[in-house]
């Protein structure tokens, strides 16, 4: 990532934007310190994309388990009795 200090970046602003887009994102800097980050339209609708949620549901049946013969049988056993 090139470092641009705050006043080249301005001086040079459509520079530091087509360098963003050819060669990914620009840092820049103030007193020394890293301020700013420019990046392009691509890399930032990139990083905005939401992941798609799943629900456990979904989860499992994109899984390795789907192919997994489950025989589950509920224990049909009495509740204990607890004295409260």
């Amino acid at each position: 990532m090139r470092r641009w200090q705050l006043q080249e970046a301005k001086a040079k602003l459509s520079e530091v934007v087509k360098s963003s887009q050819e060669e990914g994102p620009q840092e820049i800097s103030v007193r020394g310190e890293p301020a700013a980050v420019v990046l392009s339209a691509a890399d930032y609708d990139r990083l905005r994309r939401k992941r798609q949620k799943l629900t456990i549901d979904a989860f499992l049946r994109r899984s390795a388990a789907v192919k997994v013969d489950l025989e589950l049988e509920r224990d049909r056993s009495p509740a204990r009795s607890v004295d409260l």
